[in-house]
């Protein structure tokens, strides 16, 4: 049992300790006219008696819980002396004030519950024994006390009788009064327990609703709001505290007047919504999708107590959703074009075989000359957009290997020095923090998102002389490698950074917005991380994050792709 229902249990005993105390004392003082012999008694007894309610007011600020159970048995003992005394000096056997012994034992049975009740009737009945005895006797000499024992049991029947009738009264009154005390502690406890499991249900309750990631308030049947947890504070942009106790019609009418209809709805027509979607104005006066699902509360003799609303904010959702239908149509637009290119480009390598043997054979001048010259420019431009057109729609098939990424990166540099697109005043050069470093993924994707990354770079530079690094960071810690490809070029504008993976976007005159796309497409089959950080002439730096290769990281290969974000982002 807890230090708290001890104090209780107590504070309930104090009252009868004092109640005990004043009809002793009166007995004593004013029926006795305080006699000699029991002056110390009393005076030790009061300071008992004052000890105990001091200490019961000092319990709640120090821990004195053991030293109140010692004055309560010392008090005890005194009171039965105190109590002998009285029956001895008023009667003896015939003493009217026996029945002090049953207020002591009736006090201990509070505390001490059955056990301690039990020896405390035992004490009284030794104690109502020995007075008996020595009243009869006037000696504790020992042929006086044989003579007196013979005349309780063979002369004085009555006497016999009056001392076994109230030994039998205090220890039925223990027994009874200590079985009563340890029902009543026992039930005491079990509504403890109960009060206990009841307010931690209730704060657990409390806590679950509180936290609950979606929104959740409650109406009674007048409309008011009676609850409004933190995750409807943070959606709808009302406190808790200003909209408890309102009516909801009047709190939502400016900003979100269907909520408010819906929520009435079901009290005045009981129409609930298992699903439902709706737009609400935010703070900022934004446009926020909103899902609803309210049910109705009732009492168990089927009245109406209020209607309960769980909501949540749509817009991550809708942006998934319009994502995963845009990833949809652009699949299909992909695979269907990517047919169409297929076929288009058979003919395309016919009429430019055509054209330049053409234009090989014979002699053109002038405005003739120029026109020729253009058609073979054009049909080699489109033979671009058609390679690399296709070379988007197939990225979706990658494999996942083992691939030593420093050695990539050496064949990436080399093919960029014989790449035409690469402008001799740009330098290239490479950085790692390690000699070998294998990773997992496809080697001849990786090269070429590598590649067009590069490409991106020197074009940016638009003929100026530039520096483009290729650098590799292992985090062994993490089991990840971080390669970069940074340039000092003008940098990305930012209005333009989201658009910048966008199929068919681009800024350059003659670029076909594929090359950017494709590294983007490349990172979401792979799996791996893309960010972009990017200030405006202070270059921009693309940060690819691979995982280490080991064989369970290649069979796991299969999990959900790792996001890819596209946002700027400073390292």
């Amino acid at each position: 049992m807890d230090s708290s229902h001890d104090s209780r249990r107590l504070g309930l005993f104090l009252p009868l300790r004092l109640a005990s105390y004043v009809i002793l004392m009166s007995v004593v003082v004013v029926w006795m006219d305080d006699p000699q012999y029991l002056r110390f008694q009393t005076i030790i007894y009061s300071i008992l008696t004052l000890a105990f309610a001091v200490s019961l007011g000092l319990e709640k600020k120090y821990p004195l819980k053991g030293v109140t159970y010692v004055l309560i048995g010392l008090q005890s003992l005194l009171e039965i002396s105190i109590e002998s005394g009285v029956i001895y000096a008023t009667g003896n056997v015939n003493s009217p004030f026996s029945a002090l012994f049953v207020l002591t034992i009736v006090s201990a049975a509070l505390v001490y519950r059955m056990v301690g009740t039990l020896v405390v009737a035992s004490l009284v009945s030794l104690a109502y024994a020995f007075i008996i005895w020595l009243g009869l006797t006037g000696s504790p000499d020992s042929e006086l006390s044989m003579q007196a024992l013979k005349t309780i049991f063979v002369t004085h029947e009555s006497v016999f009788y009056a001392i076994f009738l109230h030994i039998l009264i205090f220890y039925l009154t223990a027994f009874i009064s200590g079985y009563l005390a340890e029902r009543l502690n026992s039930q005491d406890r079990q509504l403890v327990d109960a009060s206990l499991a009841l307010k931690r249900a209730r704060l657990e309750t409390d806590d679950i609703l509180r936290h609950l990631n979606s929104g959740l308030l409650t109406i009674d049947s007048g409309g008011y709001i009676i609850y409004f947890n933190r995750a409807a504070e943070r959606i709808l942009g009302y406190s808790e505290e200003r909209v408890r106790g309102m009516p909801c019609s009047e709190v939502f009418a400016e900003r979100m007047p269907a909520l408010a209809e819906y929520l009435m709805s079901g009290i005045n027509s009981r129409v609930t919504y298992p699903r439902k979607e709706l737009e609400i104005v935010t703070e900022s006066q934004g446009i926020m999708p909103l899902g609803l699902s309210s049910s109705i509360l009732t009492e168990e003799s089927g009245g109406l107590r209020g209607v309960i609303a769980i909501f949540s904010d749509l817009t991550e959702a809708k942006r998934m959703e319009n994502k995963v239908r845009a990833n949809d149509r652009l699949a299909a637009v992909g695979e269907l074009s990517a047919s169409i290119a297929h076929e288009i480009r058979n003919p395309l390598a016919a009429i430019s075989g055509s054209v330049e043997v053409l234009n090989s054979e014979l002699q053109l001048s002038n405005e003739n000359a120029r026109l020729m010259e253009l058609i073979v420019k054009e049909s080699h431009r489109l033979n671009v957009i058609l390679s690399d057109f296709l070379s988007f729609a197939r990225v979706s098939r990658p494999g996942y290997n083992k691939v030593e990424l420093c050695h990539l990166v050496s064949d990436v540099r080399e093919l960029l020095r014989l790449h035409e697109g690469t402008p001799d005043n740009i330098e290239v050069s490479f950085e790692s923090n390690e000699s070998i470093v294998y990773v997992i993924g496809d080697e001849d994707h990786i090269k070429q998102m590598l590649v067009n990354l590069a490409l991106n770079s020197c074009e940016a530079f638009e003929g100026r002389p530039g520096k483009l690094l290729f650098g590799i960071r292992t985090n062994a810690a993490e089991g990840t490698v971080d390669l970069y490809i940074r340039d000092n070029g003008p940098g990305i504008d930012g209005k333009i950074m989201d658009k910048i993976f966008e199929p068919f976007y681009s800024t350059k005159k003659q670029g076909t917005g594929l090359g950017l796309a494709i590294v983007h497409r490349i990172c979401e089959a792979l799996k791996l991380k893309l960010q972009v950080d990017s200030h405006p002439d202070a270059g921009t730096t693309f940060w690819i994050q691979f995982l280490v290769y080991s064989q369970e990281r290649r069979e796991a290969a299969e999990a959900p792709p790792l996001a890819v974000e596209a946002a700027p982002t400073t390292f």
